[in-house]
């Protein structure tokens, strides 16, 4: 397999104000890497949209991040809920977010339809009461 660079970011979703952080961080290391504009802008929305994700439904989780040459593939694993219809929850406009979190300008629906738009492959694992990995790939 190919060299690569692993960024890990453990997101602690018992604190809302720091959402995002990670895929701040992830764009700033992108950025000193030498990657283009454009795979920096989806890899960024693709993992924000993540990260607020896990914080809203998960109470957090781990997102790694291992960046090749070629293509640069996220990993956001979580211990909540589980999504009980993968097939309704990538619906634009879809959202089982709670009023607080709507009421903040969050819970769109917009999410999962965001994540698979900016990347190239997305691939969803979960198990209802056990949590959610998302695995997504954006090519170089």
């Amino acid at each position: 397999m190919d060299d690569f660079v692993r960024l890990k970011y453990d997101i602690d979703g018992e604190n809302f104000t720091s959402a995002g952080e990670a895929s701040t961080m992830v764009k700033r290391n992108l950025r000193q890497m030498g990657f283009s504009p454009e795979t920096i802008r989806k890899v960024s929305v693709a993992m924000y949209e993540g990260e607020i994700n896990m914080v809203i439904h998960a109470k957090g989780g781990v997102a790694t991040v291992d960046v090749y040459d070629d293509k640069i593939v996220i990993v956001l694993a979580d211990e909540g809920p589980g999504i009980p219809d993968v097939a309704l929850a990538m619906q634009a406009g879809y959202s089982t977010a709670p009023e607080n979190i709507r009421s903040l300008g969050f819970g769109a629906g917009m999410g999962l339809p965001n994540m698979k738009k900016y990347t190239d492959e997305m691939k969803i694992d979960t198990v209802v009461g056990q949590g959610t990995t998302v695995t997504m790939t954006v090519y170089v």
